[in-house]
């Protein structure tokens, strides 16, 4: 008894630790901090007095209700359902959460929240002060579940009971890994080895700089499209997002359906290679892979695929080649990327010029941003889902999380140098000045979008919280060849790697694009299974003529180095580092 009472004392330390280590970072992250937090909330009950009050009488009222359903004498039944959780809330489905206490915590947690969401709304702020207060809110609420508390979720404690405390010291030792490693694990990581089991489409490196490696892989059919496909992944996580395994890689299915593909591998950046820019991204990533993949081939030509940021690079790289006079690709492909960065969803939350300046400071002197802080920020856009799920099931349950290869990735991150994420935040997603031609100049030439006239299929994903749909729509308004513009269902990575063999989801066309989105989609039809399979039919008429496979990486002048998935996907963040970056030049 004794050792469980000192178990859960250290799992209640665990809460603060991890209410510390989430919502502080979130908090300084979107300048919002409690101060400002119940400021602002003060001064929307100031401004309306008359609607602070009702919104408050009405639950209290409820909570009176709750409370009664319980104070009964003799009553031993659960209390009524005053409140219900949202129907996709999946943390109170167990049956223990319906025993009358806890279903009592339960329905008073949902009525606070409840409670605390309208009052923000009674709050008279500027739009993007707004959204903040709204995400800071969520992050509160979230974190303070009862399912989130040792003492308070009935699961946790049964379990406890039922393993005699073996539980709680699965969990504990679960906490101690994690907290070596700095994230909350998502995925049982025993289960993936990249180049065993992820990765394991035959390649191999045929170049490689500082930057990046360059992958070519094998063929896996007799005759081969002349123009090569050349994918240019997000450099914020590992490329393999494109490459899982076998039965869900879209690298697989390009080889399989005859397209010769080159692949940029980013490195994972050391603090040496903090002072790298954007530029450098361009000059000796995107652009030299390009070069490299048309020399191999021996064509003037290729296709060329982007995701996510790798979408954003990709095309600055064509501006800055269509600049110089050059014209290297022969379509262009754009999975869930922003051109223009007008609505960028609630990580809108993160930038400000606030939050900007002080990154310029922080890495004035160079240094990298670390992978862990990029992903804190991605999965505190889902924190009950990506965060508070697996503290409730790894630390209070001392379970194991199932093997995913999604969610391994998703904790496999990257270093970024510090120039070149200021540059990206502060042109980007704060002054959006990709957008308007010649506003910016790369690799020493102004850009202009408008002048990349090559055909490109542009997707977008329904759900995706990190590009909206609406926002990779405004690509088909800049970009001046023809446009596919294909809208997935489901989210940012479930929305793009959907295989077509499963037939699963679906997607919309419309071939009339118009300026606006809504009634873009109003006009769209439906399509059942994989957008893939439509790439696939769209890509291959601008393969080029089909020629004989060659059997051999790489080719004049450019030898095989190793076999894929090459050294630098390999590369880890090192847990023991904090994040790395100059010295600090003010708060």
């Amino acid at each position: 008894m004794n050792e469980n009472a000192n178990a859960a004392e250290v799992l209640a330390a665990l809460n603060h630790r991890l209410l510390d280590a989430v919502l502080k970072p979130l908090s300084n992250g979107t300048g919002i901090d409690a101060g400002v937090f119940f400021k602002s909330l003060t001064a929307g009950f100031a401004r309306d007095t008359e609607r602070w009050l009702e919104v408050q009488n009405r639950y209290y009222r409820k909570q009176l209700e709750l409370w009664a359903s319980i104070s009964t004498p003799g009553a031993h039944s659960p209390p009524a359902q005053v409140v219900q959780p949202e129907p996709g809330d999946r943390r109170f489905r167990a049956s223990e959460w319906r025993e009358p206490y806890f279903s009592y915590l339960v329905q008073s947690y949902l009525l606070g929240a409840n409670w605390l969401h309208e009052i923000v709304e009674t709050v008279s702020l500027d739009p993007r002060a707004k959204r903040k207060l709204r995400f800071f809110t969520r992050q509160l609420i979230d974190a303070m579940s009862p399912a989130n508390f040792p003492w308070s979720n009935p699961e946790a404690l049964k379990l406890a009971s039922e393993t005699q405390g073996e539980s709680l010291s699965r969990g504990l030792k679960h906490l101690a890994a994690d907290l070596e490693k700095g994230l909350v694990s998502m995925t049982d990581e025993t289960a993936f080895e990249i180049g065993h089991n992820l990765a394991v489409t035959p390649g191999a490196v045929i170049f490689e700089n500082d930057f990046m490696q360059l992958i070519q892989y094998r063929p896996a059919t007799d005759a081969v499209h002349g123009r090569p496909l050349v994918m240019v992944p997000p450099c914020i996580n590992k490329y393999y997002i494109l490459d899982l395994q076998p039965e869900n890689s879209f690298v697989r299915f390009a080889v399989e359906r005859g397209h010769t593909v080159f692949m940029v591998s980013w490195r994972n950046m050391p603090a040496s290679m903090g002072h790298a820019t954007w530029d450098d991204y361009l000059e000796h990533g995107v652009i030299k892979a390009l070069s490299v993949a048309a020399e191999i081939c021996g064509v003037d030509r290729v296709n060329a695929l982007g995701f996510c940021v790798g979408g954003t690079l990709l095309a600055s790289a064509l501006a800055v080649l269509r600049a110089r006079g050059r014209d290297p690709v022969a379509s262009l492909t754009l999975l869930a990327t922003m051109l223009d960065f007008h609505d960028t969803g609630e990580l809108s939350v993160f930038v400000d010029e606030a939050y900007v300046s002080k990154r310029e400071r922080d890495f004035a002197a160079g240094g990298v941003l670390h992978g862990r802080e990029l992903a804190l920020t991605f999965a505190s856009l889902r924190a009950n889902e990506l965060i508070w799920n697996y503290v409730v099931n790894n630390y209070l349950k001392g379970r194991t999380p199932e093997p995913f290869d999604l969610l391994y990735w998703n904790g496999d991150g990257t270093n970024l140098p510090g120039a070149m994420y200021v540059y990206y935040v502060r042109r980007m997603y704060l002054e959006n000045s990709l957008r308007s031609p010649g506003k910016l100049t790369m690799c020493g030439v102004p850009v202009d979008l408008g002048r990349i006239d090559a055909p490109a299929y542009v997707l977008a994903t329904r759900e995706d919280h990190i590009v909206p749909w609406r926002t990779a729509f405004a690509s088909t308004r800049l970009l001046k060849g023809r446009i596919a513009f294909v809208l997935a269902a489901s989210g940012h990575i479930a929305g793009v790697i959907n295989p077509a063999a499963k037939n699963r989801r679906h997607y919309w066309l419309n071939d009339t694009i118009v300026d606006d989105p809504e009634r873009w989609l109003e006009s769209a039809v439906e399509h059942p299974g994989s957008w893939w399979t439509h790439w696939s039919a769209w890509i291959a008429n601008h393969g080029g003529a089909r020629l004989a496979a060659r059997r051999a990486p790489g080719g004049r002048g450019h030898a095989e180095i190793e076999a894929a998935p090459g050294r630098y996907v390999k590369e880890k963040c090192d847990p023991s580092d904090r994040i790395q970056r100059g010295p600090d030049t003010g708060p």
